[in-house]
């Protein structure tokens, strides 16, 4: 696994974007500075449907603090579709992240367990928050379903370094 470093540049990738066209990761839309990228697993699974779903309800928040907020997944367009629908969300959603783009994220890549659960290779969940200088300020990487950041702590946090200028933490190099 590759893997992305904390400051870092965040590789710009372009995926598709529910509703037509197509969205570029690690470039803030509508005037924002930084971008959050939440990576979620697909439409089989019910922690990500929770998860987006609270993210929808603080999409606002995160734009006052200079955020701009995408959820992306290796799905294809019609299951991506069908989450936004599903879970009535109004953030925006891309699709179709591949094996290739998963990896260069460093993110987790599982296989499914039968094809009840799915038909394709999946991300586990990933989130970066990318700043004005398209650095990485923060990662997180899981590898199950399970573990994800909270983010009302999330955005309390942003609040913090966005008004102390508080510098990309774990970039020390061992000797």
């Amino acid at each position: 696994m590759i893997g992305l470093s904390a400051g870092a540049a965040f590789p710009r990738q372009d995926v598709g974007q529910v509703g037509g066209g197509k969205l570029t990761l690690g470039a803030p839309r509508g005037g924002h500075d930084w971008q959050m990228v939440v990576v979620y697993r697909g439409l089989h699974c019910p922690l990500c449907k929770k998860y987006l779903a609270q993210l929808d309800g603080m999409v606002d928040e995160f734009a006052e603090q200079g955020i701009d907020v995408i959820a992306v997944s290796g799905d294809p367009e019609e299951k991506a579709q069908a989450m936004a629908e599903e879970k009535s969300l109004s953030l925006t959603i891309g699709y179709g992240l591949s094996i290739p783009q998963m990896k260069s994220l460093g993110l987790y890549v599982s296989d499914p367990r039968s094809p009840k659960e799915t038909d394709r290779p999946f991300p586990e969940p990933g989130l970066f928050i990318i700043n004005g200088a398209g650095n990485i300020q923060i990662v997180d990487i899981s590898n199950a379903p399970f573990a994800r950041p909270d983010l009302e702590s999330l955005l309390s946090g942003i609040r913090f370094i966005r008004a102390n200028d508080y510098p990309v933490r774990g970039t020390h190099k061992a000797a």
